[in-house]
């Protein structure tokens, strides 16, 4: 089954998904205009983070065009990424206003 996922800038590497997913799930969403999708390796709950690529231990998971934490392990496409595979960072909000 078809299901929908928000993803809000194109660099962004995880999208957010608006439903409950279930593994197998084709998971769709737009990326500079242009349908895409994903399907979910594993059951996903609404309103967190689905995998738009392959992701390794210690790279940024880009959300809002912003980093909003590096990977803790590494995750495959199409997988839940959530608080135990991501961290937060330190950021200097100072520099970037």
């Amino acid at each position: 089954m078809d299901k929908k996922a928000l993803m809000l800038r194109p660099v962004d590497t995880v999208a957010t998904v608006v439903q409950d997913v279930e593994k197998g799930d084709k998971v769709c969403y737009v990326k500079d205009g242009v349908q895409m999708s994903v399907i979910a390796k594993e059951n996903i709950p609404a309103y967190h983070k689905i995998a738009l690529k392959n992701m390794k231990k210690d790279e940024h998971v880009i959300k809002y065009g912003q980093i909003i934490g590096g990977m803790t392990s590494d995750a495959d496409e199409g997988c839940w990424i959530s608080h135990k595979n991501i961290m937060s960072l330190p950021r200097n909000y100072e520099d970037e206003l």
